[in-house]
């Protein structure tokens, strides 16, 4: 009985020390996504008039620009897909990788091939795991991205679809990442970037249903567009990190919640478990106490007579 005591007593230590590093991940986790929920707000005016300056060049003109033509019959594509470089986030990074998976499926049956481009050590794991090509990929600043990072992805994205489908380059640009809603409500959600479709660019921007200025452009509109369209793509792929680096930073919060909450819950019933197996061991001392000193009365009874 005294064995089994003590096996309560280590498990019960062990799990203390869990809820311990669960509740400070958790505190940690709060913390951050404060701050990630500021760099989403603090971005979204730049953003917002990005879209309205690409929205006003692509409307005002009549230049046929790659980044916002239409290919006729798009043979290629690239999905740029955000995940989180650690774990404990719950179902943070998996959400996001069936996103892609359907998106990838969506495309291929449109008769597209794909090019996959990986943000996060958690999605290069798995596409390497199940050995999908994976045309580039990064990690290491998931956490907290800044406008560096952004840069640094939409670079190659940029060069691929500006080169011909023929060279290796790409007709669309797709993304796909989780769009942090509330504290307790994450989306995995994909999007086209480019082509540029200006009914999305004029909703994004908030400029739908507007009758918006005409312009002249200097030196001109396709030279104005070769400089916007870059930035409005980094633009977009820093908010979607913003907001996968806020939804990661949720999604552990709530699953290292639940971590300590189940460890409390645990602790209890170990506890119940250790009172009554260390009841039983003093109701069997007890026991044998008694037992003994009848003996010995018994015992003493005896010699008398």
């Amino acid at each position: 009985m005294g064995a089994q005591l003590r096996v309560y007593k280590r498990r019960i230590r062990a799990i203390t020390a869990t809820k311990k590093i669960t509740k400070a991940m958790e505190m940690i986790a709060a913390s951050r996504i404060v701050k990630a929920q500021r760099k989403v707000a603090a971005s979204m005016p730049y953003a917002t008039e990005l879209t309205r300056a690409v929205t006003a060049v692509a409307t005002g003109s009549n230049t046929k620009h790659a980044l916002t033509t239409e290919v006729e019959a798009p043979t290629r594509a690239a999905v740029l897909l955000i995940t989180s470089d650690r774990g404990l986030a719950g179902g943070y990074s998996s959400n996001a990788i069936k996103q892609a998976d359907r998106l990838t499926e969506r495309l291929r049956a449109e008769g597209k091939e794909v090019d996959s481009y990986i943000v996060g050590r958690k999605g290069v794991a798995y596409y390497g795991f199940r050995e999908r090509k994976v045309t580039e990929s990064w990690t290491g600043f998931t956490d907290s991205p800044a406008y560096a990072d952004a840069k640094r992805v939409a670079a190659p994205l940029i060069e691929a679809i500006q080169t011909e489908t023929a060279d290796g380059g790409v007709d669309e640009l797709h993304i796909v990442f989780t769009e942090f809603v509330s504290m307790m409500t994450q989306n995995a959600v994909d999007g086209r970037m480019l082509p540029l479709s200006l009914d999305q660019a004029a909703e994004e921007s908030g400029a739908k249903g507007e009758i918006l200025p005409l312009f002249e452009f200097e030196p001109s509109a396709e030279d104005v567009l070769d400089a916007l369209l870059p930035r409005y793509v980094e633009s977009r792929i820093y908010n979607a990190l913003l907001q996968s680096a806020a939804s990661e930073h949720a999604a552990r919060r709530r699953a290292m919640k639940s971590a300590t909450d189940n460890a409390g819950e645990l602790i209890k019933s170990l506890s119940r478990l250790a009172n009554a197996a260390r009841q039983a061991e003093i109701t069997q001392e007890i026991s044998e106490i008694v037992g003994g000193a009848s003996a010995m009365a018994d015992a003493t009874a005896g010699s008398d007579k």
